[in-house]
């Protein structure tokens, strides 16, 4: 039962709501921006409604599947574990784009908005608006890029994690906080790779 929980999950996840929308409006995600396949490059290619429909639904897909879960005989012990991961895996591992999905960012919110009644995500997002106030008062020494944005969603959920825990939550909402947080610095490898090397050269110059 766990096993198709988790398959259904993941297959909810690998739909790329975002890149279809974009080839209906006859742009390849995957030529915009940092060629990230979701809903903001979406919305710097279509527009703002279109990137709003698929932020949506990005979303929804790492919502619904895991809500149904819990609301199933089946949610116990830590068989939420897979099944909540297995949204964001499908997006970053997508077999619709041959395994070349995307970040995961509004996946990631979907599934901690049902994993915890919107309470971490809730923490999520108050502290990536605080990063993001941060870095534009830093501005003038940090211009803005796609590694810095890369360091503020990959990092963010480290806070999250702590509150998680300082709150009390269970062994298996750690566990999937653990899972979820690696699986960001995954998607975010390129960026954090490129921010890390630029450091080492400005400390070796």
């Amino acid at each position: 039962m766990i096993l198709l929980w988790t398959l259904a999950s993941f297959l909810s996840g690998s739909l790329m709501f975002s890149y279809a929308l974009g080839k209906l409006v006859r742009r390849n995600l995957r030529e915009v921006g940092d060629g990230n396949p979701g809903g903001l490059n979406l919305w710097r290619a279509a527009g703002m409604p279109l990137g709003l429909a698929g932020i949506a639904l990005d979303f929804l897909k790492g919502y619904l599947p895991v809500l149904l879960f819990l609301g199933s005989p089946a949610a116990h012990g830590y068989a939420l574990v897979p099944v909540a991961l297995a949204p964001v895996l499908g997006h970053a591992f997508s077999p619709f784009l041959k395994g070349k999905g995307g970040k995961a960012i509004a996946v990631t919110f979907g599934v901690w908005s049902a994993a915890t009644d919107f309470e971490a995500s809730l923490v999520y997002a108050v502290v990536l608006a605080i990063a993001m106030a941060l870095h534009r008062g830093l501005r003038r020494r940090f211009p803005p890029s796609s590694r810095a944005d890369a360091v503020q969603v990959a990092s963010g959920l480290l806070p999250v994690g702590l509150y998680l825990a300082a709150r009390g939550y269970p062994g298996d909402i750690l566990v999937l906080w653990l899972g979820n947080f690696l699986l960001m610095l995954y998607t975010h490898r390129r960026e954090l790779r490129g921010l890390l090397t630029r450091t080492d050269e400005a400390g070796g110059s």
